[in-house]
């Protein structure tokens, strides 16, 4: 089978909506979006935080958190993967080799991007409108809106590059959820299987799934940086 008729069968395989290619696709936006919702929920206000407030160790956490940004996926797969075995300390919880463990992983790997991201966003306009904020008394949450207002499209970019790195993650998902078939395997963790296996065709569609949603999130950030903010 050649390169033009393995396209073509791909194409059919997305269009004709297999039920098992989809179920896939669906199955990585859940993890990912799910784990994108709660790292940014906590990322931004953290972020903010650390813009607004000076206290102790400060940089540290800072220092810490940038470091975070570049630790490679399967050593976090392999931390949540000890956490969660039948022996670790949290074991009990019996997460291990679910859509649970995969969304916990990426929560930990995109954690620091959203955060770092979203305090040097927060840091630069707190220096800016810090004297009139202060000088008309806003609470902690009305300093975080009119911050965030005047920062939207930096704050979204900083969520779309995190979502870009959770759906195109491997590594980590591979080894907390084991790649089970119908129940916890994804785009990535099925193309490295399909390939295995000789199925090009289904490996290629999934491909070309991931290669529009990694070229659609980056052009929006693309076009989010281009804005003036």
């Amino acid at each position: 089978m050649n390169i033009i008729e393995i396209f073509t069968k791909s194409l059919v395989l997305i269009f004709s909506l297999d039920r098992d290619l989809w179920e896939i696709i669906l199955l990585s936006l859940y993890v990912s979006i799910t784990a994108l919702i709660f790292a940014s929920l906590f990322g931004l206000l953290i972020g903010y935080y650390l813009a607004i407030k000076k206290f102790f160790l400060k940089n540290i956490i800072l220092i810490f958190l940038n470091s975070l940004m570049g630790i490679p996926p399967v050593v976090v797969g392999l931390i949540v993967y000890f956490m969660f075995a039948s022996e670790g300390p949290l074991g009990v919880l019996q997460l291990l080799y679910t859509p649970t463990a995969m969304i916990i992983a990426q929560v930990i790997i995109i954690f620091p991007i959203v955060t770092s991201l979203s305090h040097e966003i927060f840091d630069q306009n707190w220096r800016e409108y810090k004297d009139q904020l202060r000088s008309i008394n806003m609470t902690f949450f009305g300093i975080l809106f009119i911050i965030s207002k005047h920062s939207y499209f930096l704050v979204i970019t900083a969520i779309l590059s995190a979502f870009g790195r959770a759906i195109s993650e491997v590594g980590a998902v591979m080894i907390v959820g084991g790649n089970i078939n119908h129940f916890t395997r994804v785009m990535t963790t099925a193309i490295s299987l399909e390939t295995r296996m000789g199925n090009l065709e289904y490996a290629m569609a999934l491909g070309i799934v991931l290669i529009l949603l990694t070229v659609l999130i980056y052009s929006l950030v693309y076009i989010l940086n281009k804005r003036k903010i």
